[in-house]
């Protein structure tokens, strides 16, 4: 089981925070040629209920879990993905976990996921920082991490790399 307590998921929760209250996009330059809604629901949708999962592991979904969200996507998707979809796939999100379950929407996730290694790992690191968002990681969190992360065949030495490349990247000066 993992008990993250690293001030790299910390640094990167901050980050994706100030990012969605300035509505600012620090990962990425938007492409210039619009995505349709539906298409944004596709990519993004996957990452976005894997950090709803996480954000409501405890019964209470926080305003500082809402702004990580809000700022990561903003950051994936280079701006496409704006408040408006944002609100639209939580509500999806929330319908899908109420009618399915909590369990089974996971495990649909994570095969979503789990084939496009490089997705399952941003899956993973958003998860922790959604868990660090309000400062307290419930045992519901923790739970919902190790079962991403062992969903997703992310151990933890990688899940260690994994936070140690994000704080490497926290640390570089930005251009």
């Amino acid at each position: 089981m993992f008990w993250l307590s690293t001030s790299t998921v910390v640094r990167l929760r901050d980050q994706l925070r100030a990012a969605a209250r300035r509505g600012a996009v620090a990962a990425a330059e938007p492409s210039g040629s619009p995505a349709g809604p539906a298409l944004l629901e596709t990519e993004y949708g996957p990452l976005l209920e894997a950090m709803y999962l996480m954000m409501s592991a405890d019964g209470e979904i926080s305003t500082e879990e809402r702004e990580v969200l809000s700022g990561a996507l903003r950051n994936l998707s280079g701006g496409a993905v704006d408040g408006e979809l944002t609100e639209r796939m939580l509500e999806l999100a929330t319908k899908r976990a109420d009618e399915d379950g909590r369990a089974a929407r996971l495990e649909r996730v994570v095969a979503a996921l789990a084939p496009d290694r490089a997705r399952a790992e941003v899956a993973f690191v958003l998860a922790a920082a959604i868990a660090f968002a309000d400062d307290a990681i419930a045992d519901e969190e923790n739970e919902t991490l190790d079962a991403i992360a062992e969903g997703l065949g992310i151990d933890e030495s990688r899940a260690d790399e994994l936070l140690d490349a994000v704080e490497k990247d926290l640390g570089s000066p930005q251009a």
